[in-house]
């Protein structure tokens, strides 16, 4: 016997929230590095090179640079709603359409869910990570959901010949 039918819910949005703490974490930590370095650089003893504040200066742009891409690896994203969903992997967007995903998956084993695709492809859902633990349940409840819903009049698919 099944439960009571999920509440549809207007739109779901998902961000990989530990994740982003811990780059954010791991950022300022890169930052307080590479401080440390530049302050104490001009007092290192080196028979073959003098630095200067050129070294410096360049060591700290090297140091931001750093943290900037370390936060960059947490702007993975997706939003859904009932015309479909947008999926935001690092670099990568993604937008579906209902009809176009053939199942919202999440794993036990897996990091992060997923979409598997009509045409055969799967697609990682890198916001929607299992270390996010009840909030990663109530989007992928909501993703469920919505993927029924606007899948409900869709026609029952002939059985295939090996089928039982």
């Amino acid at each position: 016997m099944s439960g009571p039918a999920p509440e549809l819910p207007a739109s779901v949005t998902a961000v990989p929230r530990k994740l982003r703490l811990f780059l954010v974490l791991l950022a300022l930590v890169v930052l307080a590095v590479t401080t440390v370095i530049v302050v104490t650089l001009p007092s290192t003893t080196n028979t073959v090179v003098d630095y200067g504040v050129v070294d410096q200066v360049a060591l700290a742009g090297i140091g931001i640079l750093l943290a900037v891409g370390v936060l960059l690896l947490g702007r993975s994203r997706l939003d859904a709603d009932a015309d479909g969903i947008h999926v935001r992997n690092l670099f990568v967007h993604h937008r579906f359409t209902w009809h176009q995903v053939r199942a919202v998956r999440f794993e036990r084993t897996s990091a992060w869910g997923a979409l598997a695709l009509e045409n055969g492809d799967e697609i990682s859902l890198l916001g929607l990570q299992v270390a996010d633990g009840e909030d990663a349940v109530r989007a992928i409840e909501g993703l469920r959901a919505l993927h029924a819903a606007a899948r409900a009049d869709d026609p029952v698919p002939p059985p295939l010949l090996y089928d039982d």
